[in-house]
């Protein structure tokens, strides 16, 4: 792994994913509570294990990916913030999902917004879409407050989304 891709914040590291997340990452992406919500709904093992494999090649092929965020004082697993390629062609897309405990607290806006900076900084990203569903309230604070402003709405498997978009 490349260490340039490391980032460190007040609270948080944030590190490209790993196989050595593989456990956490079932996980979280197991959890309801942090996946419902998600393009694609709650993971599957395999499902996950497929995801994992494919985020750890993006870091490769492009520089940029998904971050294991973990908090710096414990070690712990708090979630996942990242930059992929929307596989509607939309863009590259600004990605978040943190566990319940670490909601409310912040977290999510300071590595969304590291991963933000990244991706226009060291990846050289000149527009950096984010998607959320109407009714998410919270992610929609969150993208609003990192300076992502609305640029479309559409309908995708039912539900009413929200594209955002930052650009340099």
């Amino acid at each position: 792994m490349n260490p340039t891709w490391i980032i460190r914040t007040g609270r948080l590291v944030l590190s490209p994913v790993h196989g050595t997340d593989r456990a956490e990452l079932r996980a979280l992406k197991a959890d309801p509570a942090v996946f419902a919500v998600m393009l694609g709904g709650v993971r599957s093992h395999d499902q996950a294990d497929r995801e994992l494999a494919e985020e750890v090649c993006a870091w490769g092929a492009n520089g940029y990916g998904l971050w294991a965020v973990r908090d710096q004082a414990t070690d712990a697993l708090v979630g996942l913030t990242g930059l992929q390629a929307r596989a509607d062609g939309r863009g590259i897309a600004l990605r978040f999902a943190f566990r319940p405990a670490a909601q409310g607290r912040g977290l999510a806006r300071e590595a969304a917004g590291a991963a933000l900076r990244y991706g226009h900084e060291r990846a050289g990203l000149t527009r950096i879409v984010a998607v959320a569903r109407e009714e998410n309230i919270a992610s929609r604070t969150l993208l609003g407050g990192l300076g992502m402003i609305e640029a479309e709405h559409f309908v995708q498997s039912g539900y009413g989304m929200v594209l955002f978009e930052h650009k340099m």
